[in-house]
């Protein structure tokens, strides 16, 4: 159903003739993303139902599948919004900015849904949001779309501001996005990007001061000479790596699709070239 965008499928080429046969237009073909998005809403309100009627009477390792499972569950549809609306090869007929922006709200909207559903079984430690637990959820996959016809960019939300590094280096800098980006060129690698916040506040103040900026990591443990080696990473305990900020974002928290919209402009402006980054955290899809 949500497998290729019209044109593939043999739909006849849109012909807009008024606004209101471009309303109607619009909503037929949104009409199965739509349904979709629906269907997932209710499964993460029927996964918190079960949560808070009946945690008394379940293992805790049932309910620690749960969370997994919704975010398996949501994970071709991320992909089929974000590849839809942001590939360079999309194909959207005349109604493409509407449809984009309407495919990158839903996205939105399921992110921050099941960002809740998480913090809730988090709540009640069913699930852990620890870095540092090799079985965590503190992101998840909210996505992919090619940049180009060589590079691939992965989206992933972590579902609260978590320290940069397990080292809490640097010092007052939390991450909230990530986006891993692959460059399908020999030697290129991957790099991996952020959205954090550094506060900027004083020591003892009681509220953080947020200055939201996207960057890269830059790894330093292993160093960039050695992080393609496998066993470097494989010996190493905790590897380290430091932020190059690229864009300031000012004080005010971008959502998640304004964040992305930034990092793309980023990389696709004609005086920046990525770097190669082997060393960026690189996670299976949950």
């Amino acid at each position: 159903l949500l497998g290729a965008p019209a044109s593939s499928r043999g739909c006849p080429a849109l012909q807009v003739e008024s606004p209101t046969h471009e309303k109607l237009m619009l909503e037929e073909l949104l009409t199965p993303v739509t349904e979709k998005l629906k269907y997932l809403l209710k499964k993460a309100e029927d996964f918190q139902t079960y949560l808070l009627y009946s945690r008394d009477r379940m293992q805790k390792e049932q309910f620690a599948k749960a969370v997994p499972t919704i975010l398996q569950m949501c994970q071709p549809y991320f992909e089929y919004l974000e590849s839809t609306a942001r590939s360079y090869s999309s194909s959207l007929g005349t109604l493409q900015l509407s449809v984009r922006k309407r495919l990158l709200e839903i996205s939105e909207q399921l992110a921050l849904r099941l960002e809740q559903l998480v913090l809730m079984y988090a709540s009640f430690s069913f699930v852990s949001l620890e870095d540092t637990d090799p079985f965590n959820v503190s992101c998840f996959f909210c996505g992919r779309f090619w940049l180009s016809e060589l590079c691939q960019v992965s989206v992933f939300r972590f579902c609260i501001s978590a320290p940069y590094t397990a080292a809490h280096l640097p010092r007052n800098l939390y991450k909230k996005m990530r986006w891993n980006l692959d460059v399908l060129e020999e030697g290129a690698g991957a790099g991996g990007y952020f959205l954090c916040f550094r506060d900027t506040g004083k020591e003892n103040a009681v509220k953080m001061q947020k200055l939201w900026s996207i960057g890269r990591w830059v790894p330093l443990v292993p160093d960039a000479e050695h992080s393609s080696d496998v066993l470097q990473w494989v010996l190493c305990p905790q590897p380290t790596g430091d932020f190059q900020p690229l864009l300031t974002i000012g004080f005010e928290e971008p959502s998640h699709t304004l964040a992305t919209d930034l990092l793309v402009q980023i990389l696709s402006a004609p005086a920046y070239a990525p770097l190669p980054c082997p060393g960026a955290s690189r996670e299976p899809l949950h």
